[in-house]
């Protein structure tokens, strides 16, 4: 995203106020055509979009589980919330993180542990990693570097493995995986591993998580720092 002068406010395009902060929330639908922005773009505190009358954008917010439709006006994404003129909001909690995705390459990996009376399967007592984050959505939406093969295998339960390749044509903007598109849903209550390459991440979904496209602010994996 880049940077505009604040003399085309008014002209109805997109006005992006530069900032060094960390992205607050996600653009998980657009409907009608808002200039300048996309799905799945993230955008940060003071950022600004012109919508018309027409159209209608959904945010979710990664800390605090805002999720936002909204239908014409000035949005003004704020920390927890937007602040809209001349337009609707409507507003809805859900269940996500709360900022924990924002788990950057070199956290990745230094998860604890977890003890299992028994290691299923085995028979025998076992520890497995502990999950960094809990998902809410059976099929995560995982922000990663296209390359090679993703794989996600429960760790808390032996035989379940998915591979998938990270050949572009399931992604958005080339770095968005939803494993909804590739019918990929998970056990609710499990525990996961995600390697892509040298990244790793372990999470948990949680047990009263749905299968298909839920808000994708509650099942975003992100496998690398967002692009700012």
């Amino acid at each position: 995203m880049i940077s505009i002068p604040t003399a085309f406010k008014a002209t109805g395009i997109l006005v992006l106020v530069a900032s060094l902060r960390s992205p607050v929330a996600i653009i998980e639908d657009i409907t009608g055509t808002p200039p300048a922005i996309h799905f799945m773009d993230y955008l940060k505190a003071g950022d600004v979009i012109q919508l018309g009358p027409q159209d209608s954008i959904v945010l979710g917010y990664l800390k605090s589980c805002w999720r936002e439709t909204i239908t014409g006006g000035t949005v003004t994404v704020g920390a927890e919330q937007s602040k809209v003129q001349n337009g609707k909001v409507e507003r809805s909690q859900v269940a996500c993180g709360g900022g924990k995705m924002e788990l950057t390459a070199e956290l990745a990996g230094k998860s604890g542990t977890m003890v299992f009376r028994d290691l299923p399967g085995s028979g025998q007592p076992g520890i497995v990693p502990a999950p960094q984050f809990t998902l809410y959505g059976r099929s995560p939406v995982i922000e990663l570097r296209p390359r090679g093969t993703l794989i996600i295998e429960r760790i808390d339960t032996p035989g379940e493995r998915h591979e998938v390749p990270l050949n572009g044509e399931h992604l958005v903007h080339g770095t968005f995986l939803d494993l909804a598109t590739t019918d990929v849903v998970l056990a609710a209550g499990g525990v996961y591993r995600a390697k892509a390459g040298a990244q790793e991440i372990v999470f948990k979904i949680d047990p009263k998580a749905h299968p298909g496209q839920t808000p994708i602010v509650g099942r975003l994996l992100r496998l690398q720092p967002a692009k700012n």
